[in-house]
């Protein structure tokens, strides 16, 4: 049986925050919506990605103030993307080779349309060897 595609498992609620958001209110949001990670803005620009991780090792571990420590303080300004019509087994391998474990995930004119992680791929299910 043929895996999925990145569109059949990603996440498509993408949650945009500035880069001025301070964690505590990112945090927050996080919470309400369920969601483990948010997409920083400068304007109209994508410049960064922060998850609830981040926020407890980049800034809680170390001592920084949640309420005053800002997204753009701790943001991982690397975007990886993968095409919405990938395999599920091409974004596993790009999360490998880059050593993360959520992709953005673009149309083929590369706008953003959702969101893939570790997650979302460890709830499928697994076929039995033949």
């Amino acid at each position: 049986m043929a895996r999925p595609s990145v569109a059949d498992v990603m996440t498509r609620q993408v949650v945009y925050l500035p880069e001025a958001t301070m964690l505590d209110e990112a945090a927050q949001v996080m919470r309400d919506r369920a969601i483990g990670d948010v997409v920083v803005t400068r304007g109209p620009t994508m410049i960064g990605l922060v998850t609830d991780r981040d926020i407890v090792v980049r800034a809680i571990a170390e001592n920084l103030p949640v309420k005053t420590t800002s997204l753009g303080d701790i943001t991982s300004h690397e975007l990886i993307m993968v095409e919405q019509s990938a395999t599920v087994d091409e974004a596993v391998q790009a999360m490998r080779d880059r050593g993360v474990r959520r992709l953005l995930v673009c149309d083929a004119d590369r706008k953003l349309v959702g969101i893939i992680s570790l997650s979302d791929v460890a709830l499928l299910p697994t076929s039995a060897p033949a």
